[in-house]
């Protein structure tokens, strides 16, 4: 039976499986690796992700100040490692302006390699996901290489393509100064084999410049990331809601082969707001992100408030969000996010019955005392009670 808080999570997900076409199942990109289980941004958490049966992962990269892209969310690292237990780094903490917006910590470009070798990472989230916090301290910051390193080793292991879908962050503040993405990424993915279109390798950046610049340097294909709120930070003056009309669409298109929104900006409250098919009308195609399964990371009609776990009902937002026609999903966890998007047998039969549930509760009200019973008639069809 559904749950009283759910119903409301299953009427929308029947009315947009209804609603969509018949279409290829979105793939998954594990987020910063399987990072909901292990701390973001280590080789453990993207040989996790691999083995979990994700399509392709994702690295955050960032620059030492000799030039060496690592994986890390952002330049500062004081929340994702143990730098502030190292007293000889006291004094590399400072205060710099990223983005227009102060930030203070210690920053990777003020570490050559071998100094950031010496630190070891840490759960970004402890109070949220403290059983990650088991694996502190065990792994290194990993370099760009070395991840490729791993996914080859890893498609000879398990004999499949294991996808690349790097994040250029804060370009411009690194390039201002001298530490451009673009020659060390190209050059890197160059050498492993990594040069055109058909190749699985997507780059994104919430960027435009560096995009466009990508663009005349590359065949690989690249993912214009995008928020609700703000806009580049290359671009003053343009908004990323400008940039999500047709024309700005349009425009998007130029330079790149998708865009990546939040998923609040494909499916609200009532359903699907229609960014889907205009991108796709543009040619481009549609990256969510990012889905989780804890309850504040959750739209209110997915979260449940009494689970012990503080989880919500993950495989509805998953099958929710697919049925609005994205081309791939960001999750942090991509094992479950798989298995809502291919559940086993027993799972597709009551998924069956929520759906016929949520149907018969649109066609009359239910009240506390009057609980759902469905039956079916000889010929396998719903019948509501």
């Amino acid at each position: 039976m559904l749950r009283p808080g759910m119903y409301r999570a299953a009427i929308l997900l029947l009315t947009l499986l209804m609603a969509a076409p018949a279409m290829a199942e979105p793939f998954i990109i594990a987020h910063r690796g399987a990072s909901g289980e292990r701390p973001e941004h280590t080789l453990a958490a993207y040989e996790r992700a691999i083995d979990q049966g994700a399509d392709y992962i994702e690295p955050d990269l960032v620059l030492t100040r000799d030039g060496v892209l690592v994986a890390r969310h952002e330049n500062e690292i004081g929340g994702t490692t143990d730098v502030a237990d190292h007293p000889e780094f006291a004094t590399r903490r400072t205060s710099k302006t990223i983005d227009g917006q102060p930030v203070s910590g210690w920053f990777t470009e003020d570490f050559t390699l071998a100094e950031l070798r010496t630190l070891r990472a840490r759960e970004r989230l402890p109070q949220l996901r403290p059983a990650n916090s088991r694996f502190n301290d065990l792994y290194l910051i990993p370099t760009f290489e070395e991840i490729l390193k791993l996914v080859r080793a890893k498609e000879a292991e398990l004999g499949r393509r294991i996808g690349l879908y790097p994040e250029t962050k804060h370009p411009g503040y690194f390039a201002g100064i001298g530490l451009p993405h673009q020659p060390p990424l190209l050059a890197l993915l160059s050498r492993y084999g990594y040069q055109t279109e058909a190749d699985p390798v997507f780059i994104q950046s919430f960027e435009v410049g560096n995009l466009k610049a990508l663009r005349a340097a590359t065949r690989l294909r690249l993912i214009q990331l995008v928020d609700g709120e703000g806009g580049p930070a290359d671009e003053p003056g343009t908004t990323y809601a400008d940039m999500m009309t047709t024309q700005g669409l349009q425009q998007i298109a130029d330079y790149a082969d998708g865009i990546g929104p939040a998923t609040a900006m494909v499916l609200a409250p009532d359903g699907a707001t229609g960014l889907v098919d205009r991108a796709h009308q543009a040619g481009l195609q549609v990256h969510v992100w990012t889905l989780r399964m804890e309850n504040g990371f959750l739209p209110a009609a997915f979260q449940r408030p009494d689970d012990p776990q503080g989880r919500g009902d993950f495989a509805g937002y998953v099958r929710a969000v697919a049925g609005t026609g994205v081309d791939a999903m960001f999750s942090d966890f991509p094992k479950q996010a798989r298995q809502a998007l291919n559940p086993a047998p027993d799972v597709l039969s009551n998924l069956r019955r929520e759906r016929i549930t949520a149907l018969c509760f649109r066609r009359r009200p239910v009240t506390p005392s009057a609980p759902s019973s469905i039956s079916q008639t000889a010929t396998g069809k719903a019948r509501c009670p």
